[in-house]
């Protein structure tokens, strides 16, 4: 049996025969016709339609999906190349899709960051872990647990954002990131002199001799540097204060070389550090490894080492455990101290902005020892001791950051002064001693 359109096809003659006058007079019953005929006859016509459909499609795509425009090429229409011209040289990074650890332009939402935090479980690497998992990025945490403890990072666990491998990044690790916070490393003197020559590393020939934590700061450096490279991810070194040394400038500005003794009991971390800030630069000059370099004060704040040997948590866990608190030398050398969560603000200014620094990340206030150790009096105990002993080898007697160029660059500074934070360590370090579950310190606020 023939078809609906065959048997009309016997009794009217084709459209495409009709003069527009007759065309025009076709009964309204037959209304279907011409579209019948534009079906069989004009396919052209839906080839044109579907390219400027895929056109716009394609031209809808995310911009980040966009590659940069290729000069001369004349493979793309002329309004999408337009746009593509215009939006490179607003935001030439995004267009390379290379923008994933810098800023992102005003009127692109930002998109969720895959971050790794080598030391993620220490004293301010914990900290970070919080700072970032709270705004939406997924974060791998990589740890050896040397210095750093699961229990400070217990809150993200089942969290699908959250990842933790134990790992010492002396051994290269592939991961896929954007960024990379580089903080792994022993920071406290009793930490880094425990050990300074692995023998068990020895098959590292490469550092011969060189202690356990030139290991970590120069193989550990050089292996996050590697995968900064072999990913495109945006990488940053947390150096420290102790780079200058027993300073001869007071206070310190980034622009200073230091006056470090390369042979000290302190020299493994000192130069370790010194070393680490070199190769990052290097592969920045050399490979264009986008890099960020950061120069830690004296930091306290929930979560340190009870007994890590550094100045703050000593005269806390003392002072708390009615031991008298031990003065090294006369007492007159100062520090500077800056509550955890006002770095933690710091290196996330510093990794989001556009300077690779070195910046000095630190609280100006000055305090000699004998006034710290006032202040823990204050918030401890009025009547704890004070116990002078003979001052260590290369103690510096001065330390005090200029931070002029991170005031004036990322416009960062310190919020929180010793008198309010110190409080907030006591509680987090009573509980911790004694078990005392009446106060405790979660992210950084005391809670009854």
């Amino acid at each position: 049996m023939a078809s609906e359109l065959t048997q009309r096809n016997h009794t009217a003659p084709p459209t495409d025969q009709l003069s527009p006058t007759l065309t025009s007079s076709i009964p309204a019953g037959n209304w279907k016709t011409p579209f019948r005929y534009m079906a069989q006859k004009q396919r052209f016509v839906y080839v044109l339609v579907g390219i400027a459909i895929s056109a716009l499609f394609f031209n809808s795509l995310p911009v980040s999906t966009l590659q940069q425009p290729s000069h001369g090429s004349n493979s793309v229409s002329e309004s999408s190349s337009m746009t593509r011209r215009v939006l490179y040289e607003a935001y030439p990074e995004v267009i390379r899709g290379r923008n994933a650890g810098g800023k992102v332009p005003l009127g692109l939402k930002k998109k969720s960051l895959r971050i790794v935090v080598t030391g993620g479980a220490g004293f301010v690497g914990s900290h970070l872990v919080d700072r970032l998992i709270a705004r939406g990025d997924s974060v791998i945490v990589v740890d050896n647990f040397f210095t750093g403890r699961k229990e400070n990072l217990m809150q993200h666990f089942g969290n699908p954002r959250f990842e933790l491998i134990r790992h010492d990044v002396v051994e290269p690790i592939l991961l896929e990131v954007d960024q990379i916070y580089h903080l792994a490393c022993p920071a406290s003197p009793v930490h880094y002199k425990f050990n300074p020559i692995e023998f068990l590393e020895s098959l590292i020939l490469i550092i011969g001799a060189m202690g356990w934590i030139h290991k970590t700061n120069v193989v550990g450096t050089l292996n996050m540097l590697g995968l900064a490279k072999r990913v495109g991810a945006r990488f940053l070194l947390t150096s420290t204060s102790e780079v200058y040394g027993d300073p001869l400038q007071h206070p310190q500005v980034e622009t200073y070389w230091g006056n470090v003794n390369p042979i000290g009991v302190r020299s493994c971390y000192d130069e370790g550090k010194r070393t680490a800030e070199t190769l990052t630069m290097d592969y920045h000059r050399s490979l264009g490894i986008e890099v960020r370099i950061a120069r830690i004060f004296n930091t306290y704040g929930p979560r340190m080492c009870i007994d890590d040997g550094r100045v703050v948590s000593n005269f806390v866990a003392q002072a708390l455990r009615k031991e008298p608190m031990t003065v090294y030398g006369d007492g007159k050398q100062t520090r500077s101290f800056q509550y955890v969560s006002d770095l933690v603000e710091g290196l996330i200014r510093l990794m989001e902005g556009d300077h690779v620094g070195p910046f000095n990340l630190g609280n100006p206030g000055e305090f000699t020892m004998l006034e710290l150790a006032e202040v823990v009096q204050e918030a401890i105990d009025p009547n704890a001791k004070i116990e002078f002993r003979p001052n260590t080898e290369d103690d510096p007697h001065k330390r005090k950051p200029d931070i002029s160029k991170a005031k004036q660059l990322l416009g960062w500074e310190p919020t929180i002064s010793l008198r309010k934070g110190l409080p907030l360590m006591v509680n987090d370090f009573r509980q911790r001693i004694f078990g005392n579950p009446k106060t405790l310190v979660v992210g950084g606020a005391a809670m009854a």
